[in-house]
């Protein structure tokens, strides 16, 4: 019976404590677009259109146009960039490309999808995505890893004939992301995330507050300060554990105390 109780108590703490841990992990909630996704896109990097996670933002531009977005991707995430790229009824074989950077506008690797595609003649659309690493807290710097703050996404055609040149194109885009969670967490943390325009200060506002001028947006909590993760959680739940086995292990080994001093009867 003590056994039982030892073990049914284990067995709570680590439902209760692997609860949140669960949550973490999934996917981060989408904002309903309301009729306020973007309908153009920007021509450079500083003209990027920002958009936000799970906005469905739409551009219309021609072949051999580069087309720019920016949406913000915090600590913990694996942001996942989709485009689709509707061409004109007649054309001939075309590339696209499509390309991420981060806040330093370094290109970052995707992990897997589909980053550069060729369309044959006639086709109607083509698809891309990217699948970027985990967003981390802090890294070296040499080191390329992406960090939290503003991503900047590029579309454009890499190979087409001349006579294509100029068609109009319609493009879909499209950014969402998966919440990794301590798996990928990673000590320390920036100090301010990777925006433009974060160390400008613009005049007070009325409440007396000061905003960044260039960083208009961001996560609706704040960025993360890169301390927490659920890692914190199951290292509470293996030192439990461990303690629980400690005291199963010397319930099982000890035995039934010391012997009798009675002699046994003949």
């Amino acid at each position: 019976m003590r056994i039982t109780r030892i073990w049914g108590a284990a067995l709570l703490a680590l439902g209760l404590a692997a609860g949140p841990a669960a949550a973490d992990s999934s996917p981060s909630p989408s904002p309903s677009d309301d009729g306020k996704a973007p309908t153009q896109a920007g021509t450079s990097f500083r003209t990027a259109t920002e958009i936000e996670q799970g906005q469905q933002a739409t551009a219309s531009g021609s072949t051999g146009d580069y087309l720019y977005w920016s949406f913000p991707a915090d600590t913990g995430q694996r942001p996942t960039v989709k485009a689709t790229v509707k061409l004109p009824d007649t054309h001939g074989s075309q590339t696209w490309q499509l390309d991420v950077y981060d806040g330093l506008r370094r290109r970052q690797a995707c992990q897997y999808g589909a980053q550069t595609r060729t369309a044959a003649q006639g086709t109607s659309s083509v698809e891309l995505a990217c699948v970027l690493r985990t967003v981390r807290g802090w890294s070296e710097p040499w080191a390329d890893d992406p960090l939290p703050g503003t991503y900047y996404v590029r579309l454009t055609v890499v190979g087409l004939g001349a006579s294509d040149l100029g068609l109009p194109v319609n493009a879909d885009v499209r950014v969402d992301s998966k919440h990794i969670g301590g798996a990928a967490a990673v000590d320390g943390s920036l100090g301010k995330p990777l925006v433009p325009g974060i160390a400008v200060e613009s005049e007070e506002d009325a409440d007396g507050s000061k905003s960044a001028v260039l960083s208009s947006f961001g996560s609706d909590d704040g960025w993360s300060s890169g301390w927490w993760s659920d890692r914190w959680v199951w290292t509470a739940i293996g030192g439990i554990l461990a303690a629980l086995a400690g005291i199963g292990g010397y319930v099982l080994t000890r035995g039934s105390g010391r012997p009798s001093r009675v002699p046994p009867s003949v």
